[in-house]
């Protein structure tokens, strides 16, 4: 979330940059409408189902994607890079894992990455790193995440209690640890998206952030009602041309397109409950992105290589920056600390930019976001500047929707890269 990348195709000359070509992504899925009904589904949306796969049979798919949308050999790919954020334990590498799945060469090096929601994009710019140190010329990077099957652990008196009886020796030693199990042993570890530091989950960070910048319900869900209008605009247009139609097994039908777009009313939106801090909070299940299932992959090298190969960049990869913040109160705040500084760095104003993509983890918290860019206050007593950032025109931020509509894989917002390189 506090990546914030700022691209211009118009105005700005191109430079010495590393390239992105070909960007794929399986369709995300939410895992909450995973779940057998016994009323027959009309709309389909139920039809679909990866409950049954791994996350590596995710980027899997999306490795064998790019390789065909690039039609580059596999065996010219020097590295592989993904991110992820809650792991599957059985592929801890699942870079390595969906690699070897995907017929790639078992002398291609592959790692993982994982910061929270901009893990993918942890992933590309580790590959940008890699191609300007020199160590390698093609770096495939992406993300996945699911969320459809979560590791779920024993509690730490179970753990403690299996470790020791695997230890035990004699008849007598396993049958005291036996009589010392307790009905609270059986309470399973769950995952939770929560800050380990604070235990506060991201839903009430952004509540807090949301009440702090004064950003109203009503607020809130308009802004969520443009996302998922854009969103269906989008795939209504044919725009969404980096969707990777998947066929599961066992499942009839060809996942094609993200199914938590839902065009709704204000009226209907209006009368959803908080959702995180109750009963007066103002962020629900409509104005919050839904976690799934996704992945995503990027073939990215350096200009001069691509023309060696033949390819056509789809996108420069010019400047980059990660910042961090008070885990507490500021949060989700990452957008409106980074850009300014990737503007500077980019040598851009913002007016410059053509296309704005930001992650919408709450409709609160982009408002929150924006509200600090457009506040001298704010800039003076918290970012050390001595005027406000300002903000993007609307018609140029998150044109194609986001989060809030097409769904968030946790790991995965290389999504919000891919819609402005589109």
């Amino acid at each position: 979330m506090s990546l914030s990348i700022a691209r211009n195709f118009v105005k700005c000359p191109v430079n010495k940059s590393i390239i992105s070509h070909g960007i794929v992504r399986p369709i995300s899925i939410s895992s909450q409408i995973n779940a057998r009904k016994s009323i027959p589904d009309k709309t389909g949306k139920n039809c679909i189902d990866y409950s049954k796969l791994m996350p590596h049979d995710l980027a899997r798919q999306a490795l064998l994607g790019i390789a065909k949308k690039t039609g580059i050999s596999k065996e010219l790919v020097d590295y592989i890079i993904y991110g992820t954020v809650i792991q599957e334990v059985k592929t801890s590498n699942i870079a390595r894992e969906a690699a070897l799945a995907a017929g790639y060469s078992n002398k291609t090096p592959a790692h993982t990455v994982t910061m929270a929601c901009i893990s993918s994009n942890a992933a590309m710019t580790t590959g940008i790193g890699l191609i300007a140190a020199g160590v390698y010329d093609t770096i495939i990077a992406g993300g996945v995440e699911f969320m459809s099957d979560v590791p779920i652990r024993l509690n730490r008196k179970m753990r403690s209690l299996l470790l020791k009886a695997n230890k035990a020796k004699t008849l007598p030693q396993r049958l005291q640890l036996i009589l010392s199990i307790r009905p609270n042993f059986f309470i399973p570890d769950l995952p939770a998206v929560s800050e380990f530091s604070s235990g506060e989950t991201m839903g009430h960070s952004a509540d807090r952030l949301a009440a702090s910048f004064g950003a109203s319900r009503k607020e809130q869900d308009e802004y969520a009602l443009r996302s998922h209008t854009l969103a269906k605009n989008a795939f209504d247009n044919g725009f969404m041309t980096d969707l990777l139609p998947i066929k599961v097994q066992g499942v009839e039908r060809t996942i094609e397109k993200d199914n938590g777009i839902r065009v709704s009313s204000p009226e209907q939106l209006a009368k959803l409950k908080p959702a995180f801090i109750k009963p007066h909070g103002t962020i629900t299940a409509a104005n919050a992105s839904y976690l799934t299932d996704g992945a995503s992959a990027a073939l990215i090298m350096t200009e001069e290589k691509a023309k060696q190969l033949g390819l056509k960049p789809k996108a420069y990869l010019k400047d980059f920056i990660y910042v961090s913040q008070d885990p507490i109160d500021q949060l989700l705040l990452g957008p409106a600390y980074a850009t300014p500084k990737v503007l500077e760095k980019a040598g851009l104003s913002l007016k410059d930019v053509d296309v704005w993509e930001v992650h919408e983890a709450f409709a609160g918290q982009i408002l929150a976001n924006l509200k600090a860019m457009d506040s001298d206050w704010f800039a003076q007593n918290y970012m050390n500047r001595s005027e406000k950032v300002g903000t993007p025109e609307m018609k140029k931020f998150n044109s194609w929707g986001g989060s809030l509509s097409i769904g968030h894989p946790f790991c995965s917002n290389w999504r919000t890269t891919v819609y402005a390189y589109c």
